[in-house]
């Protein structure tokens, strides 16, 4: 049984379909652009294996809200209306969220359709898509399955069993781990609102610490989301050299508040370097948690000095917050860093690997990736013609990897696709002549293209 974005069971199967645009993934990088591609009368059909926004439903940890607040964290078609627009959406009111845009405009959405293969044709325009419905014919396929694909848990892991290790992926809640200390490694959004999650719930916990960004959740009246707009930070197109594997922690729990790593250890956490290897029960960290501390530190005081100077520059009546740049004393762990660790010693129990996502597209048999794997693109669509990609990090710009971001990158790829169309509907005058017509509808796409989910 599939179910459409209407809400309507159908069983109706893939069998053998032909149409214009294949979309892959129906979370929101899906739902984007299937939006501008009704807008622009393109035929497309999306194909979804789970539910529409499935990874906010079950991909993540039960107490997951949005890292940015509900004025930002949306579409521009629709606000959340039960939500105040500073607060934090709960990932299953993100989910019913796009599950409910999706109805708006009668996406065109497919669930419980696995996509295992596309490989474009021979001799012919166009790609085969098999999936586990049938088979499908399309012009054009667009990867809109974003860049958490896979999990990664570094090689340098144990291999003790006694050990309970999970990546951050497969975190629910603490009373999912055995009693004991927990050792989380990775110190971005996920790893620290863990951690200070098992923190609260009474358990030991560990956390290493390595590079990373730290922006105030909010300064003088205003969310970081914000100032990151005004400030043109969200528009940047190119990473900074060097930053490439720096994370962001960054949190909406609890109300929102700014990631303070010093605070959580004058609370209890142990705070350690980077994981640099296992030893039998023994894990060494690098001597770089001071440094890490410090860097994260110097990218919060950026961003307030560069607030303090917009409002100054624009006049703007905000409330001065002299506390913001207020420092929590260095807490012992972070004077005298511990450079080993006896898990067996400490009653460590259980290893959490807050230690990203990669992205699959062994499905894409197609002539998009460099050798490395990575897809190669110009904001979104490829050096291989008729294939796009849609979700992925600084796809475009920085706002890229937020949910807003994703929307005008979709805007942009539909256009394109558009704009494609419009050379193939050219007809010449003496194929206008011999037409009798005005050579207005295309020569590769015909009634047969167009699929009703």
């Amino acid at each position: 049984m599939q179910r459409t974005a209407s809400g309507k069971d159908t069983n109706m199967t893939v069998g053998k379909t032909q149409i214009d645009t294949l979309v892959v993934g129906a979370g929101q990088a899906g739902v984007a652009i299937s939006e501008h591609l009704s807008k622009l009368g393109v035929p497309h059909l999306v194909l979804e294996r789970n539910r529409i926004a499935e990874a906010w439903r079950t991909g993540r940890w039960d107490s997951l809200v949005a890292n940015g607040p509900a004025w930002h964290d949306r579409f521009p078609g629709l606000e959340f209306d039960d939500l105040s627009p500073d607060g934090f959406a709960p990932k299953e009111r993100v989910a019913d969220y796009f599950e409910a845009y999706a109805g708006k405009f009668n996406a065109p959405i497919r669930t419980g359709v696995d996509v295992k293969k596309v490989e474009r044709n021979v001799g012919r325009p166009g790609f085969t898509i098999e999936t586990s419905e049938g088979v499908i014919e399309a012009m054009r396929v667009v990867a809109a399955t974003g860049p958490f694909q896979r999990s990664v848990i570094p090689p340098i892991a144990p291999t003790d069993e006694r050990l309970t290790q999970i990546h951050s992926a497969q975190y629910r809640n603490p009373e999912q781990l055995p009693a004991g200390a927990v050792l989380v490694v990775g110190a971005g959004s996920s790893g620290v609102q863990i951690a200070d999650e098992l923190l609260r719930s009474g358990r030991q916990v560990y956390l290493s610490v390595g590079q990373h960004d730290r922006p105030p959740r909010a300064y003088r009246n205003r969310d970081f989301c914000w100032w990151l707009g005004v400030l043109g930070e969200w528009d940047a197109s190119t990473m900074k050299p060097g930053r490439e594997h720096v994370t962001i922690a960054v949190s909406g729990a609890h109300g929102g508040r700014t990631v303070d790593f010093r605070g959580l250890a004058h609370r209890g956490m142990k705070l350690v370097g980077l994981t640099k290897s296992f030893e039998g029960p023994v894990v060494n960290f690098h001597a770089d948690l001071a440094d890490n501390l410090a860097r994260g530190d110097e990218n919060y005081l950026s961003l307030l000095n560069a607030a303090d100077a917009y409002i100054e520059r624009n006049g703007l009546d905000l409330p001065l917050e002299p506390e913001a740049r207020d420092i929590y004393p260095e807490p012992e762990c972070v004077a005298h860093p511990i450079l080993q660790l006896n898990l067996a010693e400490a009653g460590v129990t259980s290893i959490i690997w807050a230690t990203g996502f990669t992205t699959d597209f062994s499905w894409l048999k197609v002539d998009a990736f460099d050798a490395q794997g990575k897809p190669q693109h110009q904001r979104g669509v490829s050096t291989d013609s008729g294939i796009y990609f849609l979700g992925l990090p600084w796809q475009s710009r920085r706002g890229s990897s937020f949910i807003w971001g994703v929307w005008h990158d979709a805007k942009y790829v539909a256009d394109h696709i558009a704009t494609q169309r419009s050379y193939l509907a050219y007809r010449d005058a003496s194929q206008r002549q011999t037409a009798g017509g005005d050579g207005a509808s295309a020569a590769l796409v015909t009634d047969k293209s167009s699929v009703s989910a």
